[in-house]
């Protein structure tokens, strides 16, 4: 064995292009819905039009007559599969167990699946199936006084209260108590959800674009009663994810209609249809109270969220949990809540809870720091907690303030007058505004396989996702430093559920929960090739699984953090606003590719103007569906939108992670929609707490210098 000599031992944390980059420039890399199979048939989903009901009938014998049509799956003929079983969030999940029932829980529930030879006939088939309906009223009404609302959180107590709020409130010298609200958004990763499902020798295989092929394979076997051995989900190349890409509807039709014609089928979604399967951010209502001293310290701090799910699946927004980590308070008070309503089921979209809930949050801030007559800075640093606000824990890291004043030197904060409406360039009124940013460090529990090849090169492989992070590229060099060779002797195989377990690329947890594991069995490899035994042709292999050292864990509270910067201009005659510039300075532990770190940093404070600005998704209220489900109607920050974006981090090593790490891949969206509301109201004078601020509500609000 050779080994690379010790200058090329810290690949982390230099700058490496992807490893598959040329592939994916090139059209080499093939993602789910391009991978060509023999006698492959095409599934189209046939979407309902109602917004509850039954399904009264599907007139079916037309459309089998229409040419290359296969097959019409339904309520009627579809295999039973199991309905209730645990999901990864430990409670059933019946969302992508279709065609098991004649209820329609909401506009865009799958009726059917029209099976062909091409994927044209199938669309045309599809188009033409006639559903008939016994349709029921509906409620699809978000509003903040839902009389069904009831309190639920998934990461913890939906409603956590210390202090006397009331007392501490009536005690203040300044108070804030303002709503906030957020719309529906939704993910539109560039690549849509697809699957091609077939059978082979007794054995389900899945070829799908997902976030964890490990959890995708395990859901199947278990919606399908099958042996987990007995199923195989490969997800080589996925076009972008953010949450929407686990479990869905069309992966179980898929399987369905391949077990059925004992033939591979494949089921894309449409970008229209991805308005009501692939899941979205739910639109939340917040309350949120702040009380504080003369010299603007918290005494009393409220933040209560309202959000939504459907009458299928229970998912909660739980925006009000930023506020258990970011600030402390004598009363300290916050709680998630959740409606039931006749609409599709929500899922993570990046940063859940933190996206709206940071910009909630970091509005009301501002708005104190207005009150208090304080610098918004300088009020961050005056309640900067010691300890976990809630859970009293220490912090594992807490360099907030930190990048505050890194990006306040860089940002130019130390010009800016606090008054609002003063500065002025030609017709546009121009404003600055800043917002703290913050997320879990997470790891879980992974396993993988580093050897040692009889040639010198090493193959390590762990059942990661690159959903376009760069996650093939950060294991590389992850690997390459622990076992002290250089970044091209390391060949990295993902996407397979073969592999074993590992986690999801999701939370920001994937790169950290991964590389542990890989660490461990190169370093394992490491020591055994210094014994000095030879190589065999099938290698040394070693094998590793993180489940001990993870849980070896103390409590702390881990987060990265950031400070978040934006620069706006806002024609009060038009209601235009425009974001001149941002930057985003980040606390995210060690980073390991400063390349795809930075598009990572950049892509999250992009969606986070395009959230401020833009992103809305509407209901109709009599038909319960969208209006301009595609992304015509909804719309987000396209390249006109998106300014020079500055994104750096400061020095922060997470001394528990073998690596140093603690994730990147969501912090950049949070805060940065506050960050350009607060410049919105520097440059106007006018609050806006509801998002987007479109420039009708500029124009309705007016300005007020």
């Amino acid at each position: 064995m050779t080994t690379a000599p010790t200058a090329r031992e810290n690949a982390v944390g230099t700058a490496h292009t992807r490893v598959e980059g040329r592939d994916k420039v090139t059209g080499a890399a093939r993602y789910a819905g391009e991978i060509p199979f023999a006698d492959l048939a095409h599934g189209w989903l046939v979407l309902s039009t109602v917004a509850r009901g039954r399904v009264r009938s599907i007139d079916t014998a037309d459309v089998l007559a229409m040419p290359g049509v296969i097959a019409v799956l339904h309520h009627g003929n579809a295999p039973r599969v199991e309905t209730g079983y645990v999901g990864l969030l430990g409670v059933p999940d019946p969302t992508a167990a279709v065609f098991q029932h004649d209820r329609v829980p909401h506009a865009g529930w799958p009726v059917a699946l029209v099976v062909a030879e091409t994927s044209e006939q199938a669309r045309e088939a599809a188009e033409a199936l006639v559903v008939h309906y016994e349709q029921e009223p509906h409620d699809v009404d978000f509003t903040g006084e839902h009389p069904d609302a009831y309190p639920v959180d998934s990461h913890g107590p939906a409603v956590i209260e210390k202090g006397d709020l009331e007392a501490e409130l009536a005690a203040s010298a300044v108070v804030v108590d303002a709503e906030y609200t957020t719309p529906e958004e939704h993910h539109n990763p560039m690549e849509p959800h697809a699957a091609t499902a077939r059978w082979d020798g007794g054995r389900l295989e899945l070829v799908d674009s997902n976030q964890g092929t490990f959890w995708v394979a395990s859901e199947l076997a278990k919606i399908f009663s099958l042996d987990p051995a007995s199923v195989r989900v490969r997800s080589e190349h996925v076009g972008g994810g953010f949450g929407s890409k686990g479990v869905r509807a069309h992966q179980v039709a898929a399987v369905m209609a391949a077990t059925e014609l004992h033939r591979p089928v494949r089921v894309v979604m449409t970008r229209r249809q991805m308005f009501s399967l692939a899941g979205y951010r739910s639109p939340t209502r917040q309350r949120l109270r702040l009380g504080a001293d003369a010299d603007g310290r918290l005494r009393a701090l409220e933040h209560r969220s309202l959000s939504a799910t459907s009458t299928v699946h229970e998912f909660i927004e739980s925006a009000a949990g930023p506020a258990r980590t970011m600030y402390g308070a004598d009363a300290h008070h916050t709680a998630n809540r959740l409606v039931r309503l006749d609409v599709p089921t929500p899922t993570w979209m990046r940063a859940p809870g933190e996206a709206p809930g940071s910009f909630a949050l970091e509005s009301a801030f501002d708005e104190l720091a207005e009150k208090c007559g304080l610098d918004p800075i300088e009020l961050r640093a005056r309640n900067e907690p010691a300890t976990g606000p809630v859970s009293g824990l220490p912090f594992s890291g807490r360099n907030l303030i930190a990048c505050f004043r890194e990006g306040a030197g860089r940002f130019g904060w130390a010009d800016r007058d606090p008054r609002p409406g003063l500065r002025r360039e030609g017709r546009w009124l121009l404003g600055t505004g800043t917002a703290a940013a913050s997320f879990p460090a997470g790891a879980a529990p992974s396993t993988a396989a580093v050897t040692a090849e009889a040639d010198g090169t090493f193959t390590v492989r762990i059942n990661a996702a690159d959903i376009g992070t760069g996650a093939r590229t950060a294991m590389t060099l992850v690997a390459a430093d622990a076992l002290r060779t250089a970044p091209e002797q390391v060949r990295v195989h993902i996407g397979d559920s073969d592999l074993g377990f590992a986690f999801i690329a999701g939370g920001s947890m994937g790169t950290r929960s991964w590389a542990w594991a890989v660490t461990i069995a190169a370093e394992e490899l490491r020591a055994r090739l210094a014994l000095g035994a030879g190589i065999p042709p099938e290698g040394i292999t070693v094998r590793s699984d993180s489940t001990e050292a993870i849980g070896a864990l103390t409590q702390k509270e881990r987060h990265s953090f950031g400070a978040q910067f934006a620069e706006v201009a806002v024609d009060p005659a038009t209601g235009e606003v425009r974001v001149r510039r941002m930057l985003g300075i980040f606390a995210a532990g060690r980073i390991v590719n400063p390349l795809t770190a930075r598009n990572q940093f950049v892509g999250g404070m992009t969606w986070g103007i395009s959230m401020a600005l833009h992103e809305e998704a509407v209901r109709d209220r009599a038909l319960g569906s969208h209006y301009g489900a595609d992304l015509a109607g909804y719309h987000v920050a396209a390249h006109a939108d998106v300014p020079a974006i500055e994104a750096d981090w400061i020095d922060d090593p997470d001394p528990e992670d073998p690596v140093g790490i603690k994730g990147i891949g969501e912090i950049g969206i949070v805060g940065a929609a506050a960050a350009v509301a607060n410049a919105v109201w520097h440059a106007t004078g006018v609050r806006h707490r509801d998002l987007p601020i479109r420039p009708d509500r500029v124009l309705t609000a007016g300005v007020h210098a």
